[in-house]
């Protein structure tokens, strides 16, 4: 993680990923309301891109832990099983 704090603009200095993301935060949670811990109010369409959520918090992931962008896929296949679901009734 870079130094300092991560703002709704800050991206990953190595592959310019968007850092203040849903995948990113600790209160990612696929699979509960609104794949969030936190009570938010109206659902982030894209977990991956930027947003202004205020409860943003970084998550500690080691790297290969097989979560988050440490390489894992299991956000990944939730994510694919959500959309694949939403394009039904789209």
């Amino acid at each position: 993680m870079p130094e300092g704090s991560i703002y709704r603009d800050s991206t990953c200095p190595n592959c310019g990923a968007d850092l203040h993301s849903c995948i990113n935060c600790k209160f990612y949670a696929p699979g509960s309301h609104y794949d969030c811990h936190e009570t938010i109010e109206e659902p982030v369409r894209d977990k991956n891109r930027s947003n202004f959520c205020d409860f943003f918090k970084p998550a500690v992931i080691a790297f290969g832990s097989g979560t988050g962008l440490a390489g894992g896929s299991a956000g990944d296949k939730a994510q694919k099983a959500r959309d694949a679901f939403n394009a039904l009734f789209s």
